[in-house]
């Protein structure tokens, strides 16, 4: 069941050609067979980063938001704080798993990723830190599983019709 995904690149200093982890989502998106909803690269600030997550929420044509970077604890580090307003609910699990996963990889760095996710608007939001490693366990170990229709015993692919009923 392919979903229509947009990504996000948070930074300062990538541009397209230098965008290494949205490059990677987008090509582990496409090759897991969802399409490409839009891709953008924002500058670290709070409010350009809510202001594009909200125009994609608001879009019935995105059903999942994936954004990486910005989910450190340095001075510009806010995509957490430009993302939280806007969830009506979070999956407080996803950030407990990915620092789980990212233990082996990373030891006790893993403490400074602020990575979330949630649900706003019937839309997956999936904030991710910026490294390529990062994105890669992101996406590998628990997104790309969690929107496959076929993973058992639940997946968030099969809730996607039911997120917006009250």
């Amino acid at each position: 069941m392919p979903l229509r995904i947009a990504v996000l690149t948070i930074s300062d200093t990538r541009s397209e050609e230098t965008d290494t982890s949205g490059g990677l989502l987008r090509d582990r998106l496409t090759t897991a067979g969802h399409q490409l909803a839009d891709k953008q690269i924002n500058p670290d600030d709070v409010y350009r980063i809510r202001a594009t997550v909200a125009a994609w929420i608001a879009d019935a044509e995105v059903q999942v938001v994936i954004t990486t970077g910005g989910t450190g604890v340095t001075g510009r580090d806010g995509t957490p704080e430009a993302v939280t307003p806007l969830l009506d609910k979070c999956i407080d699990g996803f950030g407990e798993m990915f620092r789980s996963l990212s233990w082996k990889d990373i030891g006790t760095s893993t403490l400074q990723s602020r990575c979330l996710a949630g649900v706003a608007n019937g839309t997956y939001i999936f904030c991710l830190p910026g490294s390529t490693g990062a994105c890669a366990t992101g996406w590998d170990e628990l997104i790309e599983k969690q929107l496959d229709y076929r993973t058992r015993p639940c997946n968030l692919a099969e809730l996607l019709p039911r997120l917006t009923e009250y």
